[in-house]
């Protein structure tokens, strides 16, 4: 068998990080690709040579030469077309976040259940050797039994990782939920659940201090993972470019790990010597989660990230945010 793929939502996120490592997966290829505006569609498909194109959800997803889609729209609308696609029987890959809340994330999960259909999410970062390599230190002991872990991510106004403007949708709670939070805290907090478990206790607080916008700018939360391991997260993005921070500390009880999330080296800190480790980001983020998806559709592998895992990390950031 042979994954054909139907992109739904063409847009900035598909065009290096994760559109082109669909042909370069054995076993896949991208065949459709749709986005409302067809011009815009059109060109996509013909600058990443993708025999067709639609300006419609429905046309791709009943595309008989489509049997897997990638939905790769804002989150408001991520329910919508993976229902749609299940229940025409075809296997979905999501953005992360999965969905706005938890309850949208949950019925997108029964109707999995319901058809059969196949859900992955695209917490790809699971997937990439320098988190697998820290997954392992941890694992293994490296730093002891580990203590605690610290997450600071602070950003200006205008982040280098993401342009910021008034009709962003990131920063509408309508369409993406809590701000720049709910868009860039899902590849961290699935980071933390895949190393060390689902939380007992979560706990968190957030505001709107600069008032740039109506969703949430500055958001902290705490949590006991297994083990009794403790970890404080902040994410403020409206901080001076002189505290910009994005750090990962993981504290044990023979030394510590600390790796930026958006970064590519991972510092190992034990008997006062530190080790770095430098790792090189694949051209395409996404083709290490995508080969798993692949292998997991073709029934050649488990699920590199299921609704359930996705569902965690959401339940956790609606407690950080919204104190749910």
């Amino acid at each position: 068998m042979h994954i054909n793929w139907g992109i739904i939502g063409c847009g900035d996120v598909t065009e290096k990080k994760s559109g082109p490592a669909f042909n370069k997966v054995q076993n896949s290829s991208l065949v459709a690709v749709m986005r409302r505006n067809a011009a815009k569609a059109e060109d996509y498909a013909k600058r990443h040579h993708v025999p067709k194109w639609y300006s419609d959800a429905a046309s791709l997803i009943n595309d008989p030469d489509v049997n897997a889609i990638y939905v790769a729209t804002p989150p408001g609308s991520h329910e919508e077309y993976a229902v749609a696609a299940m229940r025409a029987g075809k296997p979905v890959y999501v953005e992360k976040p999965m969905s706005v809340d938890t309850a949208s994330c949950e019925r997108m999960q029964l109707v999995s259940d319901e058809t059969g259909s196949k859900l992955c999410i695209a917490h790809y970062r699971r997937a990439l050797p320098m988190f697998l390599k820290v997954k392992e230190l941890i694992d293994t002991k490296a730093i002891g039994d580990t203590r605690t872990v610290r997450l600071s991510m602070l950003q200006q106004d205008k982040p280098a990782i993401i342009t910021q403007t008034k009709d962003n949708w990131r920063v509408d709670p309508s369409i993406a939920g809590a701000g720049l939070f709910y868009d860039l805290a899902p590849h961290q907090l699935d980071l933390i659940l895949y190393f060390f478990g689902a939380p007992t206790d979560a706990y968190g607080i957030s505001a709107s201090q600069a008032k740039l916008y109506k969703a949430e700018d500055a958001v902290t939360g705490v949590m006991r993972l297994p083990g009794n391991v403790l970890f404080n997260g902040q994410w403020c993005f409206v901080v001076n470019e002189c505290a910009t921070q994005d750090v990962c500390e993981i504290t044990g009880s023979l030394g510590k790990i600390s790796f930026p999330v958006f970064g590519h080296e991972v510092k190992v800190t034990t008997g006062g010597e530190t080790n770095t480790l430098q790792f090189e980001p694949p051209e395409h983020i996404q083709q290490p989660m995508i080969e798993k998806v692949v292998k997991h559709f073709l029934e050649l592998g488990e699920n590199p990230c299921s609704a359930g895992d996705a569902i965690q990390s959401m339940k956790v950031m609606e407690r950080f945010a919204y104190g749910k």
